[in-house]
């Protein structure tokens, strides 16, 4: 057998779904082709292609995963922080409303109050679609992608 076709045997061993797991990654296109190579090729140096076939699966995992994490510090860095950034803003926004805490208003919300024209409902939607991000209404059902019969409920 060639070297690659060994090196693709080990590799099959590999459940990339755990890998992306571990890094806390979502997708495996977040790690980039260049060093997912560069990773095996560094574990297959290191180790040799017949010990890798020999090792048990989650070890190997477990290879790739520290091999990735050296390799790819700069963009789990920015991972962390872009998730972190995210529950902060989540956090902000949405969880003082749960708990009826203080919602910080900007007065120029209000220069198009004058758009409402005194209507109670369209200022609640508007303040909604403003602080939480969202639609106050329900979806149509003529825009679903499914068609279900909403006619009622079944038990």
């Amino acid at each position: 057998m060639e070297e690659d076709d060994k090196q693709f045997c080990w590799t099959t061993k590999l459940d990339w779904l755990n890998i992306l797991s571990k890094l806390n990654l979502e997708t495996i296109s977040q790690i980039p082709e260049l060093k997912k190579d560069r990773a095996i090729k560094r574990i297959t140096k290191f180790y040799g292609i017949e010990d890798l076939m020999e090792f048990e699966p989650s070890y190997l995992d477990k290879l790739v995963v520290n091999e990735l994490k050296e390799l790819m510090k700069k963009e789990l860095i920015l991972n962390v922080k872009k998730q972190e950034r995210m529950e902060k803003e989540l956090r902000n926004k949405i969880i003082p409303m749960k708990k009826g805490g203080i919602i910080r208003i900007d007065p120029r919300d209000f220069k198009d109050l004058k758009d409402f024209e005194g209507d109670p409902e369209k200022m609640l939607k508007y303040f909604y679609k403003k602080f939480l991000g969202g639609d106050d209404d329900d979806k149509d059902d003529d825009k679903d992608k499914y068609k279900e019969d909403n006619t009622g409920y079944y038990i």
